[in-house]
């Protein structure tokens, strides 16, 4: 199957990948689909409570069903995923993958700057532990760099110079 024209933005959670996913819907004019979003509507719960009652298995099970759906039906949107969605089997038939990376300490200040910090770190289920998430950080690092078409360092920037290296690799990776 031919690869999708969507741009998919993947990275660790907390990167800022709903925020970028939405300045760049306002820049090229796309649809935004959160899969998260798409997730708990779809069974009518939030994340935290599908990971309290069902288990992380049964999570990825969803976000691997969510995939094909956006295989087979998603076409010229801006897909921004959970932070273990880059490991759904048919990632690449989605669209352009695009690694929002940072440094955990980058994304735990992000986080703690924002207005609701400490709701942003509730809905999280994997930041309960500092020290375990910062583990998992370092091993999906690796991990989506080795999916990833396009590779934008977020930490420090402002969402606009985000979206303008984006625009600029999406043109060369276009050419």
């Amino acid at each position: 199957m031919k690869k999708k024209n969507n741009i998919v933005l993947i990275g660790f959670m907390g990167v800022g990948k709903g925020a970028t996913a939405r300045a760049l819907r306002d820049e090229l004019n796309l649809f935004n689909l959160d899969c998260d979003d798409m997730i708990e509507s779809a069974y009518n719960m939030k994340i935290k409570n599908i990971f309290k009652e069902f288990g992380e298995k049964k999570f990825r099970q969803m976000e691997q069903n969510l995939a094909k759906y956006l295989e087979k039906s998603v076409n010229n949107s801006i897909i921004s995923t959970g932070g273990g969605f880059y490991k759904v089997k048919n990632l690449k038939n989605i669209g352009t993958i695009i690694y929002l990376k940072s440094s955990f300490e980058g994304i735990m200040d992000r986080i703690k700057q924002s207005p609701n910090a400490n709701k942003k770190i509730e809905k999280r289920p994997l930041l309960k532990d500092i020290q375990k998430a910062k583990e998992l950080h370092k091993k999906r690092d690796k991990e989506y760099k080795k999916v990833a078409d396009i590779i934008i360092d977020v930490e420090n920037k402002k969402i606009k110079n985000i979206i303008k290296e984006i625009n600029k690799e999406l043109k060369k990776d276009k050419s």
